[in-house]
């Protein structure tokens, strides 16, 4: 019987084939008390395993094939350093010594504690490390247990008796699963599956951040895939929907293997466009940047012909340290990578946007627990340890030296902020050349993600080279609205009346005053809305650069004159969304 599955579209594309469905990640963990006399052999076999998974793990990085995705060995490093960090063994060494538990017991315990703290995060990306987190431990428990990896255990299911006509000897398959850790994804690189499905995950994820860089159809947080689904099932997994079809009828299968073809031959129009500059109809350069998380995903920017990065997202560096935070040298050299790899096109770097929910600074536990999203985080949080936020200042304009830098401050709504970040900018510039290092010049940018930023645009072009609106905390700032809140993230809409207002004022602001602005959040890389967005006079975008072909094509199709007053009715209208599609 026919029926299906909703979760999150975070790869587009359609993928058809059978099911191969791995084990639950979830490791049953037997609880007792060990005596004193076994602490010392129960601490010894923590330390084992945990060097037997990082073992696992680097041979895994130096079998990485070179087309691998830059995004899995990032993962993987990941991985690497959260099985390293001192404060999971020295937690886990802790029960076992103070509780006599029996280590496997201690690690699920101290795990608890550090997921808590990831789940505590606003910034989505992070939050969704707790995923990574987990799937570190779960890699020690098996190694513990004496069982292998989560992929290794998947079967290809038995030749199936009736063939499905797709053009292909050899069935599709596609992968149904919990979770899916980094490794998993490398294996999975490797192997025959045309497409996955798990049951939690965000667009944030490391699943969709992987799956997006392969260009694989997938769909996350389906809940209950895993359940429903049963070996050898035919699936459809629809990317594009967020939906995943089991057991489809001869009919639903014949619609799909339509879309696929006209999918395949969509995306391979797309590539073509990759040396085509981004021009519309009316003459009307439009410039597509890309957003990073590495110096290392230069590369992908490079190939999908981005023109620069519009913003690289420090904060990368700065994850998990518990403490020990990247010094001046070694974000200088990340910075530099970065630099060197865009082959002199310019590099957009924000500031470390974290804050007193991210576990980076253990010694601050006040009020900003209670709501992190409206806490001591981003600026706030760099100009409360100035010494931390010199240290990154002398790095960036360090970097500048070697290439065109633009330095993006995040989340500032008062003057007093912008006065005390020029300051510590000067500050570094002196110290720089007191020690004799060279450095080169920046422009100087904010981010509109706080509504009080957007009302203060005179204030802000004042002190500013360009603007960088982050439409994803402008709206969640404006409509008052969690977004990893299921109860209330059907409310979280882009297209609100007032999102647009602050949008578009912004943007003609900008223009008015001969500032540079682009959008570098969700929005920008929507196809959906880059009409809109053109009709209202932005003309730079930054998005993640599996979108930029996408964006391009609407650009090259596009006669931005003719769309000014059709986005102008959207937004005057009282419900945006019905104008769009009118």
């Amino acid at each position: 019987m026919t029926f299906s599955i909703h979760g999150l579209a975070v790869a587009r594309g359609i993928a058809i084939g059978r099911a191969v469905l791995v084990a639950s990640s979830r490791v049953d963990v037997a609880h007792y008390f060990v005596s004193p006399d076994q602490v010392a052999a129960e601490i010894m076999r923590l330390r084992v395993a945990r060097d037997a998974v990082v073992d696992e793990l680097q041979r895994l990085q130096k079998a990485m094939p070179k087309d691998a995705p830059h995004e899995l060995g990032a993962l993987l490093d990941v991985h690497l350093m959260l099985l390293q960090d001192e404060e999971l063994t020295s937690g886990v060494v802790h029960w076992i010594k103070t509780r006599l538990y029996n280590a496997e017991w201690a690690l699920t315990s101290q795990l608890e504690i550090i997921v808590r703290q990831f789940e505590e995060m606003e910034d989505p990306y992070l939050r969704e490390r707790k995923a990574d987190m987990e799937q570190v431990g779960e890699r020690v428990l098996h190694c513990l247990k004496g069982t292998g990896p989560l992929v290794a255990q998947a079967k290809r299911p038995q030749r199936p008796q009736q063939e499905l006509q797709l053009g292909d000897t050899d069935v599709p398959l596609v992968l149904v699963a919990h979770d899916l850790s980094p490794a998993d994804m490398l294996q999975f690189k490797q192997s025959v599956f045309s497409g996955f499905v798990t049951d939690v995950g965000g667009k944030t994820s490391h699943t969709a951040i992987v799956a997006r860089s392969l260009g694989i159809p997938a769909v996350v947080g389906a809940r209950t895939a895993s359940q429903f689904v049963k070996q050898d099932d035919w699936v459809i997994i629809d990317g594009d929907a967020g939906v995943v079809i089991v057991d489809p009828s001869p009919i639903i299968l014949a619609d799909y293997g339509f879309k696929q073809r006209q999918g395949d031959l969509e995306r391979e129009r797309l590539v073509r466009l990759r040396h085509t500059p981004s021009v519309s109809l009316d003459g009307q350069k439009v410039e597509l940047l890309a957003n990073i998380e590495m110096p290392e995903d230069t590369q992908a920017a490079i190939t999908a012909g981005a023109v620069g990065v519009g913003l690289f997202r420090s904060e990368f560096l700065f994850m998990g340290r518990q403490g020990h935070l990247p010094d001046e040298e070694e974000q200088y050299q990340a910075y530099r990578r970065a630099v060197d790899g865009m082959n002199g096109l310019p590099v957009t770097i924000r500031t470390v946007d974290v804050g007193a929910d991210k576990p980076l600074d253990e010694t601050r536990h006040d009020a900003a627990h209670l709501n992190p999203a409206l806490g001591l985080r981003a600026i706030r949080w760099s100009l409360a340890d100035p010494a931390m936020f010199l240290t990154q200042l002398r790095a960036i304009l360090r970097a500048a030296a070697h290439g065109q830098v633009n330095l993006l401050i995040p989340m500032l709504a008062h003057g007093s902020e912008i006065r005390q970040t020029l300051a510590l900018m000067t500050q570094a510039r002196q110290e720089l050349d007191r020690r004799g290092v060279a450095h080169g010049p920046v422009k100087l940018g904010a981010m509109i993600e706080i509504p009080a930023a957007a009302l203060s645009l005179r204030l802000f072009l004042k002190h500013f080279d360009f603007l960088s609106i982050g439409t994803n905390d402008l709206i969640q700032y404006t409509l008052a609205i969690d977004r990893a809140d299921e109860s209330v993230a059907h409310l979280y809409d882009p297209l609100h009346p007032a999102v647009l207002r602050l949008i578009a004022d912004t943007i003609a602001e900008c223009h008015r005053q001969g500032k540079g602005v682009s959008v570098c959040g969700e929005m920008a890389g929507d196809v959906t809305m880059t009409r809109l967005l053109l009709g209202l006079g932005l003309r730079s975008f930054s998005m993640h650069p599996s979108q930029i072909l996408a964006v391009k094509q609407q650009v090259l199709r596009s006669d931005c004159a003719k769309l000014v007053s059709w986005a102008g009715q959207v937004l005057d209208s009282e419900d945006p969304a019905l104008s769009m599609n009118a």
